[in-house]
Parts: C-alpha cells; sequence; structure tokens
C-alpha cells in the first residue's frame, strides 16, 4: 500500500467506527468467531510462514502460538456478556438511592503494532481484546518476520476490512501511521522504538500500552533441587532460541554451585535438543543475520562453558552459557534475545537483590529456591512485571494474570479480561432522582458548621452492594414507608428517609 494512502486507512476505520456497528455484542462474538475460523483455516499458511521465519516446527507452532490464543478468544466469548455489562461500585450514604456503576465503552480507532519473535501471537492477542471492547484497529504486523506479515494480510478477508485493516510495510509505514490520530497505541518491542511510539502518540495525547522487555534475572538459591531448577530454566531460555522477550536473560548464583549448574544445562540441552540442536526440529533459528552477528558480537571477554557450532548462513547459534560473567562484560550490557545464557556469581540472595535493583525493572524476574522465605523476600524487595518461583514462562498461560512491564519494560498489561479493559473506557455514571431536594440542603450555600456534620455523617458511610449486610442496610435506609425526622438548624431544615432506628441515631447525632 502506497504510504500516502495510510491516512485514508485511518481515516475509513475511524468512519466504520463511527457507524456505531462494532458496539453491540453480537457483532464483537461474530468478530471474533470470524477471528478463530481464520486461525483454523489458515493454520498450514501460519505454520508454514513461521517455519520459514524462525524456523519454528508445526507442533512448535501450535503449541507457543495458536493454543493460548485460541483459548484467549474463547475466554472472550464466554465472559463478553459479563466483562460489558455495568459494574456497580460501593455507595456512600448519600447517594444510597442513586444508580452508581462503571459502564465499559470503546475507546475508538486503536493502533496495534506486532513484533516479529511471536508474530501471529503478539499481534492477535491484543486483537482479540480490542474487538471484545468494540473498538475498530488498524494491525501493522512486523515487517521482520516477512512471511507471516503476509498471512497477516489476509485478516481483512475473515474481518470486517473497513474495521480492522491490515497494514504492512517497514519503517516508512509505521511512522507514517504514527502520524494519525488514534485513541490507543499498542505497541510490542524494544524499548528504543517504544519510546518513539510513546512521544509519536503524545503529540495526539493518544494512551499507549508499551509490551517491551529486558533483562530478566534468574536467582538459583543453592538449596534447592538443581536438576530440576535448570531443566526449567533451560526450556525458558532456548524455546524460539532465546528470542522471548521473557526468556532468562542472566542467572545469579553462587560460585559454589556454578559448576553444578553448567553442568545440570548441558544434561538438559542433550535431552531437550539432542547432541546436534542444528538439526532437531524443534531448534529455532535467529531471525536475521543482523541479529545474528549482535548475539555473536556479544560473546567478546566472557568465558564459554557450552557452545557449538554457529552458522551465519543459516542464522543458526548452538545454545551457550558463559561462565563467571562479570557485570561490566558486553553480555551484561543489553537484552540478548538469544540462545546465550551467562552466569554471573553472587554470594547470595540479598547480593543478588541489590544486583536487580540496581539495573532497570525487568519484565519478568525468577527465583528457584526451596525456602519459602528467599521467595517472600524476593518479591517483597524487588520490583518487576512478573515474578515466578520455580519455573519460567508459565505465568503467560494465565489469562487472568495481567501480562506487562512496569519501568523500562514497559507500561500497561493484557490477557483476558486485562485487555479488554485496557482498551476500554471505564466511564464512571451516576444516575440521580430530582426528588429528595431537602437532603441535598446541605451542600448548598450557606455553607455552616450543622451541614458540615451532617454531611461528614453521609458522605464517609461506605455502603457495598456486594456485601449481604450493606444490601440490608441500604434496604432499610431507602424504605420509604417508615418515617420523616426533620432536623433543624439556624439556617435551614433537612428531611431523612429511613428506619425509626437509624432516624434516632441521625437525630441524636446533631443534640
Amino acid at each position: 500500500m502506497p504510504i500516502e494512502q495510510l491516512p485514508l486507512v485511518a481515516l475509513q476505520a475511524r468512519k466504520a467506527f463511527q457507524t456505531g456497528r462494532s458496539k453491540p455484542i453480537d457483532f464483537r462474538v461474530q468478530q471474533l468467531k470470524n477471528l478463530q475460523r481464520f486461525i483454523t483455516e489458515k493454520q498450514k499458511d501460519i505454520t508454514d510462514a513461521l517455519k520459514k521465519d524462525l524456523h519454528k516446527s508445526e507442533n512448535g507452532t501450535l503449541l507457543y502460538e495458536l493454543l493460548g490464543l485460541e483459548g484467549e478468544i474463547n475466554m472472550a466469548i464466554a465472559n463478553l456478556s459479563v466483562w460489558m455489562a455495568p459494574r456497580p461500585v460501593a455507595k456512600n450514604l448519600l447517594t444510597i438511592s442513586d444508580e452508581v456503576y462503571i459502564q465499559p465503552e470503546p475507546l475508538g480507532v486503536v493502533l496495534i503494532i506486532g513484533a516479529w519473535n511471536y508474530p501471529i501471537t503478539v499481534t492477535l492477542q491484543p486483537l482479540v481484546g480490542a474487538i471484545a471492547a468494540g473498538n475498530a484497529v488498524v494491525v501493522k504486523p512486523s515487517e521482520v518476520s516477512c512471511h507471516t506479515a503476509k498471512v497477516l494480510e489476509l485478516l481483512p478477508l475473515y474481518l470486517d476490512p473497513e474495521m480492522y485493516p491490515v497494514v504492512t510495510g517497514g519503517v516508512p509505514e509505521t511512522q507514517e501511521l504514527l502520524k494519525q490520530r488514534f485513541d490507543h497505541i499498542f505497541y510490542t518491542g524494544n524499548s528504543t522504538v517504544g519510546k518513539l511510539v510513546m512521544e509519536a502518540a503524545a503529540r495526539h495525547l493518544t494512551p499507549v500500552t508499551l509490551e517491551l522487555g529486558g533483562k530478566n534475572p534468574c536467582y538459583i538459591d543453592k538449596d534447592c533441587d538443581l536438576e530440576i531448577a535448570c531443566r526449567r530454566i533451560t526450556w525458558g531460555k532456548y524455546i524460539n532460541c532465546g528470542q522471548t522477550c521473557i526468556s532468562p536473560d542472566y542467572i545469579l548464583c553462587e560460585p559454589s554451585i556454578q559448576d553444578k549448574v553448567v553442568e545440570e544445562i548441558r544434561k538438559s540441552i542433550k535431552e531437550f535438543y539432542t547432541d546436534d540442536p542444528k538439526t532437531f526440529i524443534d531448534y529455532g533459528r535467529i531471525i536475521n543475520q543482523r541479529h545474528f552477528k549482535r548475539i555473536i558480537a556479544l560473546f567478546e571477554g566472557s568465558t564459554v562453558a557450552i557452545a557449538g557450532e554457529n552458522d551465519e548462513s543459516q542464522c543458526y547459534i548452538a545454545p551457550t552459557v558463559l561462565r563467571d560473567v562479570t557485570p561490566e562484560s558486553k553480555v551484561m550490557q543489553e537484552e540478548i534475545f538469544g540462545p546465550v545464557l551467562p552466569i554471573v556469581p553472587i554470594k547470595g540472595v540479598n547480593e543478588a537483590i541489590q544486583f536487580i535493583n540496581e539495573r532497570e525493572k525487568p519484565l519478568a524476574l525468577y527465583v528457584f529456591s526451596s525456602s519459602n522465605k528467599v521467595i517472600k523476600q524476593m518479591i517483597s524487595e524487588t520490583s518487576s512485571g512478573a515474578l515466578l518461583a520455580n519455573d519460567c514462562l508459565i505465568h503467560y498461560t494465565i489469562s487472568d494474570l495481567p501480562f506487562g512491564g512496569v519501568g523500562n519494560s514497559g507500561m500497561g498489561c493484557y490477557h483476558g479480561k486485562s485487555t479488554f479493559d485496557q482498551l476500554s473506557h471505564l466511564r464512571s455514571c451516576l444516575i440521580k432522582r430530582l426528588g429528595m431536594e431537602q437532603l441535598n440542603g446541605m451542600r448548598y450555600p450557606p455553607h455552616t458548621a450543622e451541614k458540615l456534620r451532617l454531611a461528614r455523617l453521609l458522605l464517609l458511610k461506605q455502603v457495598s452492594l456486594g456485601r449481604v449486610r450493606h444490601l440490608v442496610q441500604a434496604a432499610t435506609l431507602i424504605m420509604l414507608a417508615a418515617f420523616v425526622v426533620q432536623v433543624s438548624t439556624p439556617h435551614s431544615q433537612y428531611f431523612l428517609l429511613g428506619s425509626s432506628k437509624t432516624g434516632k441515631l441521625l437525630h441524636s447525632s446533631y443534640k
């Protein structure tokens, strides 16, 4: 698509949204079902494209790209009526007879900029939430995973083509899209580009969700099962050839267990990928030669403990472990995003916490320990997008857990209902009757001490309709069959409705 036509794409999506056809639940559910049909009917195209882009196996694609996406769609369809419904909130005594609730409503037109490492799931999962929330969406797949982007171009054959256009292309196309006005921008990628996205969004005061990354620490306590810990770390590190934003970036452990950690990882690499990962179907490739060269350059100045043949022509880097890595090493200066795992020796959990806190907040933090005290200490004394104890990556599979970063690793969150809320405006609504005006006298001038006393009584008492005892209290307070207590002050009169017991309490407060 010519760049000069991109403003028209955004404008067309906005005009489609303004028709209001994306708001009814039936439309949203139908579009979600159509998205599921796209995934089902184009499954072979998707697996073939990911094989070409990242050397992903068919089963690996189904497991790590499509299975969770299918779960997100099913969850949205099953729960959409509840998510869309008004959400009652607690009231005070002054508003006890009012209708007070939060009403989710669509934001408008959302721009989704996908990433290349999991180009299906990180592009379409936000789309699920955006559709569920009733928005129009402009989808911009990553041009780096070019074969998968070609498949995603087929989305408008299944979805409303005016409401959900797909724009392919590289940096110039993305820059032109960012010049347009959107109601939310959802970007997945690195922090450098994330800052540019945020800067562009600021011109229109557009809110953003930034799903970034960083160097995710993995602390291994000496008092844990090293065989199991290293097995799970090996899995989390080397799937997708280390190109996972929540993969362990480096290990922190005491020198006394470093040799054992290296050997257990070596055993797990062989178990998962055989003696020759290069020929193994489930071991991936680096996305392109530029990233291949960048990763290889990170080896400089470090001691290699585990390595193998690297082949630039195939963008193949063998599972690699570096030992005795110092904080000043080149590999510790940037997110690795490849199959290289440095081990940084530290003296214990306190030094590990200090090491983590001296750096940018990570997207994920991993701690392996048999001690609940150590785990709780890591939770209470560090900050990260997520913390997992004794496992890696698995939190991504739980739709009820918000997924997102903090600080340099991102802002905002998604998955399940979190995506729906992130891409909705949660509108505050209060509907009051035009009667009972005498009760409002306390907020009208002149303001007196007696009015303040009554306001304090009515405003500071919260009533939660979610609890039975408060429901009973609310019903009692608004019963018109009770009685009216007239409270006289030097300036005005108030008529309070409620039970006799409540009336006596209110009346006594004025004596």
